[in-house]
């Protein structure tokens, strides 16, 4: 029997596309609600004119153990738009670098100590407190919430260059925090899950990065699975409350006015939009209370079109000791084998950008491009084609001491509302697995409620 039920799913970012396309596939009727002018939140694809190039909002890479983000790219098609290099590139602005393995027995060397100036007992102290901080991820202290990622670094006996060399980078990319105010349990938990994935698949995780624009990767195929289900998309559809009456939900309010009948409905919107969403939920003021804890965390990306290619040596390349925070390289023809006719596009990455965010375009690209010239030597002479950048004073939820268990389930007291979202309870910190784990948690839910009669 075809379930006659309404399925709502507000928001069109990465956990509302996955939720909409697995309840589309499970048979359900589907609208998705997104308050914008198109679908993919915080995964998109821009438009720069002057080179006639889509560049994304912001460069993303992906962990081998995501294993809910390879099953959404499986369900829409575009799984083998996903590359894991063998090594990444680590540079320091005196000249020196060095070579990061990322797959096998040489990302477990890396772990020991990458810095190309750690003696033979540095490296050999790395390893100890590697093995020491490995399985106090899987058996945590229980003050471990209550300490900062540098605090427990320093209580392990992480000794400075294995810090500099990587520590501090990879603490910096999970929680997009300097290490001096994030959560040491949000490094923790996403190290254990690593590690359990890994013995789970028989192989180290590692990094990899889209071969495509983001558009391609998330949504353009996603687009043509709702086609083939009849899920009908509303965009500049903003979302005021979702209607419960009797325990159940009966629709959702938007902004004009009108009312969009459900039977069921995942609140897939980011923990800076929630407000006013769950007024009829009796645990509204629960959610957010937690939602407004957990506050926000800036993050700047800046794609730098140039008349030169830099020099670099891998995909995606660490600048240590950058402005503050260690920015990230990545270099896209490297990724995506774009042509450079017009120009060499390199996107910069800056976590935690709580200094930057407040900047101009100009003073942004002109850091950027100065950054980049204390690096890398081919960059000393070379001139901006075109400078784009994204500003996200909201990119992520803060993952700072003592916000660890704020983030709420995805059930609700109400069966026919879930929740989803990055910010929600999952295996991961705010990245995009956390967002379609999420998703898959909110659907098992509702594909889990008893069928209509």
């Amino acid at each position: 029997m075809n379930d006659p039920r309404q399925y709502v799913v507000i928001g069109g970012g990465l956990a509302g596309l996955a939720a909409a396309v697995w309840l589309a596939q499970a048979g359900k009727n589907v609208t998705l609600l997104e308050r914008r002018g198109r679908l993919g939140g915080r995964t998109h694809a821009m438009k720069v004119d002057v080179v006639d190039d889509p560049p994304d909002n912001g460069q993303h890479v992906i962990a081998s153990g995501y294993d809910h983000l390879f099953r959404y790219l499986t369900s829409i098609g575009t799984r083998q738009y996903v590359a894991f290099p063998e090594r990444a590139t680590l540079r320091w602005p005196d000249g020196r670098s060095a070579t990061m393995s990322t797959k096998g027995f040489g990302a477990l060397r890396t772990l020991s100590g990458a810095h190309p100036d750690a003696s033979l007992l540095e490296r050999a102290r790395a390893t100890v407190a590697t093995l020491r901080l490995g399985w106090q991820c899987l058996h945590q202290p229980a003050d471990l919430p209550d300490l900062t990622t540098e605090q427990w670094f320093n209580r392990i006996g992480m000794p400075a260059k294995a810090r500099e060399a990587l520590w501090d980078w990879l603490a910096l990319g999970v929680a997009a925090e300097p290490v001096q105010q994030e959560s040491a349990k949000v490094l923790a938990d996403v190290m254990a899950t690593g590690i359990r994935l890994g013995i789970k698949h028989r192989r180290p995780a590692t990094i990899g990065y889209p071969t495509t624009d983001l558009d391609t990767l998330f949504i353009t195929s996603a687009l043509k699975v709702f086609a083939r289900h009849g899920v009908e998309v509303k965009h500049r559809a903003v979302a005021r409350r979702i209607n419960i009456a009797d325990g159940r939900v009966t629709g959702v309010a938007l902004a004009d006015g009108t009312t969009v009948p459900a039977d069921a409905v995942v609140c897939a919107v980011p923990n800076s939009n929630i407000n006013g969403l769950l007024d009829d939920l009796p645990e509204h003021a629960e959610l957010y209370a937690a939602a407004d804890k957990l506050g926000y965390t800036p993050i700047v990306s800046t794609n730098l079109y140039l008349d030169r290619p830099l020099g670099t040596t891998a995909e995606f390349e660490a600048l240590i000791g950058g402005t503050g925070v260690i920015d990230e390289v990545f270099d896209r023809q490297r990724m995506t084998g774009r042509p450079t006719d017009q120009a060499w596009l390199y996107c910069l990455t800056t976590s935690g950008a709580y200094e930057q965010i407040h900047k101009t375009n100009e003073e942004i690209v002109a850091e950027q491009l100065d950054l980049l010239r204390r690096y890398y030597p081919a960059a000393k002479e070379a001139k901006v084609v075109q400078g784009h950048v994204v500003r996200m004073p909201k990119a992520t939820f803060s993952q700072v001491v003592g916000t660890h268990a704020l983030r709420p389930g995805q059930r609700t007291s109400v069966p026919t509302l879930v929740l989803a979202g990055d910010w929600t309870a999952t295996d991961w910190s705010a990245t995009m697995e956390s967002a379609v784990q999420s998703a898959a948690k909110a659907v098992d839910l509702l594909l889990a409620l008893p069928s209509v009669r």
